[in-house]
């Protein structure tokens, strides 16, 4: 078949980080078990923090998985929201040094969206964030004539874009309707809710139940999910962790998957939750829930797609070689996940190399760095790379 097509929809921002220098070896040295008392070493009130150069690269959905599978070799449509201002202008630049930016919006009254990532080694990122315009985007954005000739939409961060968790999410909702009844596989990820922000008062239990009916594919992390679906799992996690890390205390029998059963139940077809440190989790419907993906499938021709329904796979992640950040190691993983989907791999396949590519990403500052092709990480993996324990 032809190269499959792909629409990656949504948040996009300018990432700027700076780079932390390894001054203290007793903080750097064991950096998988960093704590947030070596944070507090670091980040000091009222003290100058000295730090090497800055790292500025885009971030968000569109450039992170956009570029990423752009990486992968599949045809990519990027559509997101800038300014006109300075940062508007860098994310043009560096989105026409990967590709075309044909499919990117820019507007004249909004802001660009911008994030300050403190990234200390070890530890998982904090961010400063602005959404600019993409609290102003809308269904109405999207080209539908070049979304009805791709065989993937992927959309993310609906938390960070105001107008479409409003009104219960109605225009989100409108816009996966939309697509789903062109024929068209969705997929759907999430982002970290603020609860200072906005987005923490919106009802997002009732709006998955809405939208998840129109998405097939639904990969958001373990921490968004709890977050939206059961608080008080995610407290107790919290709780029994001794850095307050969620992560460190889960397991996937116990505390994912029943998250990923109750997202099939409201209507998704393939649930991917993203594990952080522990890996990936993912579930598929039933038959009869499957149904729909199936009828894609088969008018779009990824005959491999036909047999994932009815299936469990817990993958613990690969252990990476050092940790420089995670940025953008989650929307990569996904990146791998759906482009290895549409080149026919199968789905044990699949999660195998979205972790993998998950941990290579670490190694590097920004999302792209770590970037492995297919092949070279099938080596790694053939040659007994060493994966974590799994929840």
């Amino acid at each position: 078949m032809n190269t499959p097509k792909v629409v990656i929809a949504g948040h996009i921002c300018i990432d700027i980080t700076p780079v932390f220098p390894d001054v203290k070896e007793n903080i750097f040295k064991n950096q998988q078990n960093m704590t947030k008392s070596s944070i507090n070493e670091i980040l000091i009130p009222g003290t100058l923090v000295r730090v090497n150069d800055i790292d500025i690269h885009t971030g968000g959905v569109v450039a992170n998985t956009g570029l990423a599978v752009r990486f992968f070799g599949l045809d990519v449509t990027l559509m997101g929201k800038v300014g006109t201002d300075a940062f508007g202008t860098m994310i043009l630049d560096i989105l026409k040094e990967h590709g075309s930016t044909d499919g990117m919006l820019i507007s004249k009254v909004d802001s660009t969206s911008y994030s300050i990532v403190i990234a200390i080694p070890g530890v998982d990122r904090i961010f400063l964030h602005n959404p600019g315009a993409n609290d102003r985007f809308s269904s109405s954005d999207l080209d539908y004539n070049e979304i009805e000739n791709a065989h993937l939409f992927h959309f993310g961060y609906p938390p960070l874009m105001r107008h479409l968790y409003e009104n219960k999410g109605k225009d989100l909702v409108h816009m996966f309707k939309k697509i789903d009844a062109m024929g068209i596989i969705t997929s759907l990820d999430l982002a970290a809710v603020d609860d200072r922000s906005p987005a923490a008062q919106a009802d997002w239990k009732e709006i998955l139940s809405l939208v998840l009916p129109f998405v097939d594919f639904f990969v958001p992390s373990f921490e968004e999910l709890a977050y939206m679906l059961d608080k008080p799992l995610l407290t107790r996690l919290r709780t029994a962790s001794a850095s307050g890390d969620p992560i460190e205390a889960l397991s996937f029998e116990r505390d994912v998957r029943p998250l990923a059963e109750h997202a099939l139940s409201l209507g998704a077809k393939i649930v991917l939750i993203k594990c952080g440190s522990r890996g990936l989790y993912c579930k598929t419907a039933d038959k009869r829930g499957f149904l729909s993906l199936r009828k894609k499938a088969e008018k779009l021709n990824f005959p491999s797609l036909l047999s994932w329904n009815n299936q469990t796979i817990a993958e613990p992640a690969f252990t990476p070689r050092k940790i420089l950040s995670a940025t953008g190691a989650g929307d990569t993983s996904i990146a791998a996940f759906l482009s290895a989907m549409l080149k026919g791999y199968p789905l044990g396949s699949c999660i195998k190399l979205a972790a993998a590519t998950g941990s290579s990403c670490l190694e590097a500052y920004d999302a792209f760095g770590g970037l492995k092709p297919f092949l070279e990480l099938q080596k790694m993996i053939d040659a007994g790379w060493s994966q974590n324990r799994e929840g």
